[in-house]
C-alpha cells in the first residue's frame, strides 16, 4: 500500500481542500457587496480603490506573522483560528456605515486572511510531501470552488434584498463552523514532518533540512521573480475581484446581478484551470503551464477589452482565471523550495510580497480609470499575462508523470 492510500492521509487532504474551501467562500461572499458599498458610502473610483488598498495594508501588516504563529503553534490551529477571525472582518464589512469603518473591516479582514492563506498553504504543501506528487493545484482549486460558492450566494443576497450585516453574519458563521469541524483530521505533529515516504518526498526534504548558511544573492534573486509571478497573479485576481462588477456596471450597464458574474467567471475558470493543473505540471512542468497560461490571459482579456461587450467582458475574465490558475501554486512551491530559508520563510516571504500587488492594484487602477476610463485602468490584466510569459523560466521544468490517486 502506497502512502497516497494511507486513509489518515487522504482524510488529511480533504480537511485540508475544507480550509481553501471556507477561504474562498468567506472573502467572495463579499465582492458583491461592492458595488452597493461604493453607492452608499458615495465614493469615487479614486476612492473607492484607495478603500479597498485597506485590505492588502491589512495583509501586509499582519503577513509576516505567519511564519512565526505557524512554527509556534502549527499551521493546522494557525489556519482554523484565522478562518473565523476573517470571517468576524467579513461581518465587519457588513455592519460599515461610513468609509473609514468600511476600511477598518477590510483592514481586518486582509490581515486575518494572510495568515490563514499562508498556514493552510503550508499544512497543503505538508500532506503534498506526504504524497510525493503534485495535489497544491487540487487546493487551490477547491478554493475557487469555494469563490464561485460564496459569489453566487453574495449575488442571491444582493437579489434577495438581504442586508449586508445579515448577509454577511450568516456566511461567515457558517464556514467558520465548517472550517472547525474540518481540524480533527489535519496533521498531527510538528511542521518539519519527517516522514517522507517517496524517493520525491526524500529529495524534497534534504532540499528543507540543507538550509544552513542563509540564501544566496541567486536565490534571492529567484524569490525576487517568483515573487513578480505572484504579483501578477494578484493583479489579475484583484481585477476580477475589485473591478470586474463595478467595470460592468458602471461602465457597461449590466444590472447587479449580472454584474457579479465577471468575478464567479473568473473563479470559475480558474477551479476549472487547478482541477486541470496538478495533471498538467506532473506532465509538462510547471514552466510551460505557467508560460501558456500567460498567454491565454493576454490574448483573451486583450480582446475583452478591445471590443468591449457584457458577455465578451466575462468571457475574458474567465480566461484570466484560467490562465493565472496554476500561478500562485507553482510560485509557492518554488519559494517553499528555496535553500538557506528556515521551514515556512520562504513560503511567508513570497506572500507577503506578492500581496504588494494587491495593495499596488485598486488605487492605481482607481486612479488611471478617474483620468481616462476603467476599461484603460483593467489593461493591468494582459500586461500581467506578458508578465507571466516572461518570468515562468525561473518555475520547475521538470515533468512528474505518477501513478496512482
Amino acid at each position: 500500500m502506497t502512502a497516497t492510500l494511507d486513509p489518515t492521509l487522504r482524510r488529511a487532504r480533504t480537511a485540508v481542500a475544507v480550509l481553501f474551501l471556507t477561504n474562498g467562500a468567506i472573502f467572495a461572499n463579499v465582492l458583491p457587496r461592492y458595488p452597493g458599498v461604493k453607492d452608499d458610502l458615495e465614493l469615487t473610483n479614486a476612492s473607492y480603490g484607495f478603500a479597498i488598498a485597506a485590505l492588502p495594508v491589512g495583509s501586509l501588516v499582519a503577513g509576516l506573522a505567519a511564519g512565526v504563529l505557524i512554527r509556534r503553534f502549527r499551521s493546522s490551529r494557525v489556519a482554523v483560528v484565522g478562518t473565523i477571525l476573517t470571517g468576524i472582518g467579513a461581518f465587519g464589512i457588513g455592519l460599515a456605515p461610513t468609509l473609514a469603518s468600511f476600511a477598518t473591516a477590510l483592514f481586518l479582514l486582509g490581515a486575518m486572511d494572510a495568515i490563514t492563506d499562508v498556514a493552510q498553504n503550508a499544512h497543503g504543501l505538508r500532506v503534498q510531501r506526504r504524497y510525493g506528487r503534485s495535489i497544491l493545484n487540487s487546493f487551490h482549486a477547491v478554493w475557487s470552488a469555494g469563490a464561485v460558492l460564496g459569489g453566487l450566494m453574495g449575488a442571491g443576497a444582493v437579489a434577495l434584498g438581504l442586508s449586508r450585516a445579515v448577509h454577511l453574519g450568516l456566511s461567515s458563521a457558517l464556514f467558520a463552523l465548517v472550517a472547525v469541524a474540518a481540524f480533527p483530521f489535519l496533521l498531527r505533529g510538528p511542521e518539519a514532518d519527517p516522514l517522507e515516504p517517496t524517493e520525491a518526498g526524500a529529495a524534497s526534504a534534504a532540499r528543507r533540512l540543507s538550509r544552513g548558511g542563509g540564501p544566496t544573492p541567486r536565490t534571492l534573486l529567484v524569490l525576487g521573480a517568483l515573487v513578480l509571478l505572484g504579483v501578477a497573479d494578484a493583479l489579475v485576481e484583484d481585477a476580477g475581484s475589485t473591478w470586474a462588477a463595478v467595470y460592468l456596471s458602471d461602465s457597461l450597464g449590466a444590472p447587479g446581478s449580472i454584474a457579479a458574474f465577471g468575478y464567479v467567471a473568473l473563479v470559475g475558470a480558474q477551479f476549472v484551470g487547478r482541477v486541470l493543473g496538478d495533471r498538467l505540471v506532473d506532465r509538462f512542468g510547471q514552466r510551460a503551464v505557467v508560460r501558456v497560461g500567460g498567454l491565454i490571459t493576454t490574448v483573451g482579456m486583450g480582446a475583452a477589452l478591445a471590443l468591449p461587450t457584457v458577455p465578451g467582458t466575462i468571457a475574458g475574465f474567465a480566461a484570466a482565471g484560467f490562465g493565472v490558475a496554476t500561478v500562485f501554486p507553482a510560485a509557492m512551491h518554488g519559494a517553499d523550495e528555496l535553500p538557506g530559508f528556515k521551514p515556512g520563510t520562504g513560503l511567508t516571504l513570497l506572500t507577503w510580497l506578492m500581496r504588494i500587488g494587491f495593495l499596488v492594484s485598486p488605487p492605481l487602477v482607481g486612479l488611471i480609470a478617474d483620468a481616462t476610463s476603467l476599461r484603460v485602468g483593467l489593461l493591468v490584466v494582459p500586461l500581467a499575462g506578458i508578465t507571466l510569459l516572461a518570468l515562468a523560466g525561473v518555475l520547475d521544468g521538470r515533468r512528474r508523470p505518477q501513478s496512482g490517486s
